[in-house]
């Protein structure tokens, strides 16, 4: 688990992202909510078959219906979300203890937003690999 100090890290290298990423981004997330936890809960892990030894390995998950799929006959689903993992995230940077963690970090959470909100609008895992969004 995380520490309340390494959380309040994470949260402001995520203010940091969200501040430098385009406008015209930042707006999208005007209408799709970013939810951040330290994991991913069990509900989580069963919708994607994921065993619980593996939760820690997940940064973040796009959930709804992505834009490109949306109709109006459909309007009553809940709007389309997009959670991003602290744990994962900061293993996959290579921990806050490394050197340049800070910035090993916020370049993960970038990277992991940008894969998200990529899958809200129609983009499938290669297309997000061949982009770098990995």
């Amino acid at each position: 688990m995380m520490t309340p100090e390494e959380r309040r890290r994470f949260d402001d290298l995520l203010e940091e992202v969200l501040e430098e990423i385009p406008e015209t981004i930042r707006e999208l997330l005007d209408e799709v909510p970013v939810i951040v936890l330290d994991r991913p809960d069990a509900a989580m892990l069963a919708d994607l078959g994921m065993p619980e030894s593996e939760a820690d390995e997940l940064c973040g998950l796009h959930t709804g219906t992505m834009a490109t799929e949306r109709s109006i006959d459909e309007a009553w689903r809940l709007p389309s979300q997009i959670h991003l993992f602290r744990v994962g995230i900061v293993a996959i940077a290579g921990g806050f203890d490394a050197d340049e963690a800070g910035e090993s970090v916020k370049e993960q959470i970038r990277i992991t937003l940008l894969h998200e909100i990529g899958h809200e609008f129609g983009l499938d895992e290669d297309q997000l690999w061949d982009l770098g969004y990995n």
